[in-house]
C-alpha cells in the first residue's frame, strides 16, 4: 500500500512541477529563471530517455545475437558484423539525443 502511494504522489507531482515551471508574470511572459529552468529539465530529461531507450535497444540487440551464435556457432562471422552496424545506429541516435540537450542548454 505504501509503494502505490509513494507512486501516485509521484506522478501527481510530475503533473504539477510543470506548471510550476513555465508560471507566468503578469505580463503573459516567463520569467528568465523559469524559461531557463523548463530548458535545462527538457536536456536532462532528453538525454534520460534516450539514453535508457538505447541502453535497453543495446542490450537486446547483443542478447539476440550472443544466443544466435550461442546456437550456431559457425554463424559467427555472419551474425556479428550485422550486430556492431545496429549497435552503432543505435548508438547514433542516443548522440542525437545529445547533441539536442546540448542545443537547448545552450539556450539557457
Amino acid at each position: 500500500m505504501k509503494k502505490l502511494i509513494a507512486r501516485i504522489s509521484l506522478v501527481l507531482i510530475g503533473l504539477i512541477a510543470p506548471m510550476a515551471v513555465f508560471a507566468e508574470t503578469a505580463s503573459g511572459e516567463l520569467t528568465d529563471a523559469y524559461r531557463a529552468l523548463g530548458l535545462a529539465l527538457g536536456a536532462g530529461f532528453a538525454i534520460g530517455i534516450a539514453a535508457f531507450g538505447g541502453a535497453l535497444g543495446q542490450s537486446r540487440a547483443a542478447a539476440a545475437a550472443l544466443e544466435g551464435i550461442g546456437r550456431n556457432p559457425g554463424s559467427a562471422d555472419k551474425i556479428f558484423t550485422p550486430m556492431i552496424i545496429s549497435l552503432a545506429l543505435i548508438e547514433s541516435l542516443v548522440i542525437y539525443a545529445l547533441l539536442i540537450a546540448f542545443m537547448l542548454f545552450g539556450k539557457i
